[in-house]
């Protein structure tokens, strides 16, 4: 498509206009919004510019393979950048994690065209984080009303149906339901350090029986002389990637039938966030048989890909879930987000967190149909995550911080 600066908002002459690729923004400029206004314990490690600069250079969310970056950028009158938004024109709604193929196909019978559509998040990355990046020491509420603006103008300048916006924060939530964005709800489960010193401190906090199936997993996932290693930093050698990329492309040809992310991906992190980056690998006999991909930043540690090789028994969770809260404890870590969906989580101590998106739709009709649709969701979502946290493996003389409901 042609790109031109999108229609100007009511913005308080802030500028906005849209680059095609991450390469066309300085990285310090699309840092200083990336990285205001996030939680003690640095920002948000998917929208920081080698993030994204990572996914497209490496040929991984590009428009061949249905992720055209469209991002927004703001700009006063001076030319100073104090806002941008990572999005993408879709022609697909893979790798999203929050489903919208029952209202395309509702929309093509119906004789519309849901593609393309705009997508406002993190490609293949569920995990919560600011989608409108304002600098500190700007008017954040002006610059993310014209940032919202920008995407509804862009929106029309593409001829798109909709614009999604998705695992943003519940204040952004909230301000783009005041624009006239449909808001949707989900939940994953994320656990949260109660301030543990150790991970027997963590098993004492729940019931008798949860804390003696936690250790009958963690010892049969570690049977058969495995050992487990964190890798970070310059630990992150390309034999590290080479073997980490076997797993992962063994598990997401099972999943999604084509994996998502190149191996250059991979190289391109090992460059340029290796510091914020921890692979938690299993070996056995010599060789890494199995592992996870795991971010760490805004006082979390964000668990994303997990793959094998060899499978045993309970190995799984060891490694994605159990090696996980280890790792955050000994950094003193707030939380670990496990990625998306998965009610088994909660026996392992992983509690509900709701999860925000919010959907402009441009056609009248798909919209109240959908709005409709959202209404009994979130009531749905709502009764669903009380009667999971009643389920909590906590005992119950322990207080243990919600973690999202």
């Amino acid at each position: 498509m042609t790109r031109k600066p999108a229609a100007a908002p009511e913005s308080h002459d802030l500028r906005i206009r849209v680059i095609a690729a991450m390469s066309e923004i300085a990285a310090a400029d699309w840092d200083r919004c990336a990285g205001g206004g996030e939680m003690a314990g640095g920002p948000n490690p998917f929208t920081r510019h080698a993030f994204l600069a990572a996914l497209e250079t490496s040929k991984s969310a590009t428009a061949r393979t249905g992720w055209q970056p469209q991002h927004l950028v703001a700009e006063s009158t001076d030319g100073t950048i104090i806002g941008v938004v990572p999005c993408y024109l879709k022609s697909h709604s893979r790798g999203e994690y929050v489903f919208d193929a029952g209202w395309a196909d509702a929309y093509e019978r119906a004789g519309g065209s849901y593609y393309p559509k705009l997508q406002v998040s993190v490609p293949f990355t569920p995990a919560t984080g600011r989608r409108l990046l304002v600098a500190p020491g700007q008017p954040a509420r002006v610059a993310e009303a014209a940032l919202a603006q920008g995407l509804i103008a862009l929106c029309k300048l593409c001829e798109a149906s909709s614009v999604h916006a998705t695992f943003m924060t519940q204040a952004e939530w909230d301000l783009l339901g005041q624009r006239g964005f449909l808001r949707r709800n989900d939940q994953q489960f994320h656990w949260e350090n109660g301030g543990f010193s150790c991970f027997e401190d963590f098993l004492a906090a729940l019931a008798s029986r949860k804390r003696k199936v936690i250790k009958r997993e963690r010892r049969e996932g570690l049977a058969d002389g495995i050992k487990v290693d964190w890798l970070t930093g310059s630990d992150l050698t390309e034999a590290a990637w080479d073997a980490f990329f076997a797993f992962y492309t063994e598990t997401g040809s099972r999943k999604w039938g084509r994996p998502y992310l190149t191996r250059a991906f991979f190289s391109r992190l090992g460059e340029t966030m290796a510091d914020q980056t921890v692979l938690i690998m299993a070996k056995r006999a010599g060789r890494f048989i199995a592992g996870a991909i795991n971010f760490v930043g805004a006082g979390t540690l964000f668990g994303r890909h997990w793959g094998a090789i060899e499978h045993h028994p309970f190995l799984h969770f060891e490694i994605c879930y159990y090696q996980a809260i280890e790792y955050a404890i000994a950094h003193k870590l707030a939380r670990v987000e496990a990625g998306a969906q998965g009610e088994h989580k909660l026996a392992r101590g992983y509690l509900p967190a709701t999860t925000y998106s919010a959907h402009y739709i441009a056609d009248p009709a798909l919209r109240r149909a959908i709005d409709d649709y959202l209404a009994r969701e979130r009531a749905y979502v709502e009764a669903a995550g009380h009667e999971l946290r009643e389920a909590s493996p906590f005992r119950k003389d322990v207080a243990h911080e919600d973690a999202g409901f």
